[in-house]
C-alpha cells in the first residue's frame, strides 16, 4: 500500500495478555492455562490498515475479539480515545460500540438465518440511534448500495445470497454506524481466490472514502501484502516482528517470518525464494518453551534461546523484531536456507 500514513495513534494495546483456564475433575480445578496472547504490545495508527499473520492457533482472533472487548483480557490495557477499553462500565462500553466494530469471518454463520438483509444491516441502527423505521430502511439501501448489492434484495433471506454476497452483507452491517476501528477477523478466507479480490477492493475504498482504521487478521500472506500498511507477525501468542508491508515481505528480520515467507509459491518460476524448511510442530500454548517461543523450530537457535526470553525491540527504523539474532546482515536469509536444507 502505498498511501501517507498518520503519526496519530488510534489503538494503544499495552501488555495485552488472555489466559484460558483448564479444567479438570468433578469440581473443575484449575491445572493450567492456555496463554492465548501473552503481552502483547502494539500500536495502530489512524487510517492505516494493519496485516496480522501466524499459523492458525497462534492468537491473532483472540487478540482482535480482546481489543473490542468482546473478550475480557486477563491483564493488560487497549487504549482508544484515552480511556482504557477494559475499565469501561456497560453504558460507556455501549456507547463505544459504535466506534469499534468486527467483520466476522464465516459469511454463512455470522448473520442470523431467521433475519431479512435489512434486519441484519438495520439492526445497529435501532440499538444504537433514535432513527425511524423509515430512516433506518434508507440507511439500509444506501448501505448496500456502498458495498455493491442490489438493494431492492433487502427483504430478502440471507440463504438467498451467495457467500460474498453474504460478506458484503456483513461489511456493511458492520459500517452502519460509522466506526473508526474494524477489525477484519480472516474476512476473506472462507471465499473463492476470486471473490476475495473484489472484496478487499471493497474494503479498501471503503477505507478511503470513510476514513476507516483496519486491523486485518489472516494467514493468506499474499492477501495481507495486498491490503496492509504495516504487518504483525504472531508465533504462540507473541509478536515475533512488526513493520512496513514491503519492507518486511522483501526482508524479514526473524527466523519464523522468513520461514512463513519462504513457503508462498511464486507464479514465475524464474524468480527463486530461499526454501526455508521448520522441523518438528508447534508446541502447545498451555506449555509453551522456556525462553524463545520459536527455539524448539528454530534452525539459528543457540542456547541463549533457550534461557531468555526475547523482547520485541526495534532493529532497524520502524522494524521492531522479537530475537535475540534477526537476519540483519546480508547474507543472513540465505544461511537460514543452508542451515534447514542442510
Amino acid at each position: 500500500m502505498s498511501k501517507q500514513l498518520s503519526n496519530e495513534t488510534l489503538i494503544e494495546i499495552k501488555h495485552i495478555k488472555k489466559y484460558f483456564p483448564i479444567k479438570k475433575g468433578l469440581l473443575s480445578r484449575v491445572v493450567g492455562q492456555v496463554k492465548a496472547v501473552d503481552d502483547i504490545s502494539l500500536e495502530i495508527k489512524k487510517g492505516e490498515t494493519f496485516g496480522l499473520v501466524g499459523e492458525s492457533g497462534c492468537g491473532k482472533s483472540t487478540l482482535g475479539r480482546v481489543i473490542l472487548r468482546l473478550q475480557s483480557a486477563t491483564d493488560g490495557e487497549v487504549i482508544y480515545n484515552g480511556q482504557n477499553i477494559h475499565a469501561l462500565g456497560s453504558s460507556k462500553l455501549r456507547d463505544l460500540r459504535q466506534d469499534l466494530q468486527i467483520i466476522f469471518q464465516d459469511p454463512f454463520g455470522s448473520l442470523n438465518p431467521r433475519f431479512l438483509v435489512s434486519d441484519i444491516i438495520g439492526e445497529p441502527l435501532k440499538v444504537h440511534t433514535n432513527m425511524t423505521p423509515a430512516q433506518i430502511d434508507a440507511r439500509v439501501v444506501e448501505l448496500m448500495e456502498l458495498v455493491g448489492l442490489d438493494a431492492s434484495r433487502r427483504n430478502r433471506y440471507p440463504h438467498e445470497f451467495s457467500g460474498g454476497q453474504r460478506q458484503r452483507v456483513g461489511i456493511a452491517r458492520s459500517i452502519a454506524l460509522s466506526p473508526k476501528f474494524i477489525v477484519a477477523d480472516e474476512a476473506v478466507s472462507a471465499l473463492d481466490v476470486s471473490v476475495q479480490s473484489q472484496v478487499l477492493n471493497l474494503l479498501a475504498r471503503l477505507q478511503k472514502e470513510l476514513g476507516l482504521t483496519f486491523l486485518f487478521i489472516a494467514h493468506g500472506l499474499n492477501v495481507v501484502r495486498h491490503i496492509s500498511d504495516r504487518v504483525g507477525v504472531m508465533y504462540l501468542g507473541k509478536m515475533a516482528e512488526v513493520g512496513p508491508t514491503e519492507e518486511l515481505y522483501n526482508k524479514p528480520l526473524h527466523p519464523y517470518t522468513a520461514a512463513l515467507l519462504s513457503s508462498i509459491p511464486r507464479p514465475n518460476p524464474a524468480l527463486k525464494r530461499e526454501r526455508i524448511i521448520l522441523k518438528g510442530d508447534v508446541p502447545s500454548p498451555a506449555n509453551p518453551p522456556s525462553g524463545c517461543r520459536f527455539h524448539p523450530r528454530c534452525p539459528m537457535a543457540q542456547d541463549r534461546c533457550k534461557a531468555e526470553e526475547p523482547l520485541l525491540a526495534e532493529v532497524l527504523p520502524g522494524r521492531q523484531v522479537a530475537c535475540h539474532f534477526p537476519l540483519v546482515e546480508d547474507g543472513a536469509l540465505a544461511r537460514l536456507a543452508a542451515k534447514t536444507l542442510g
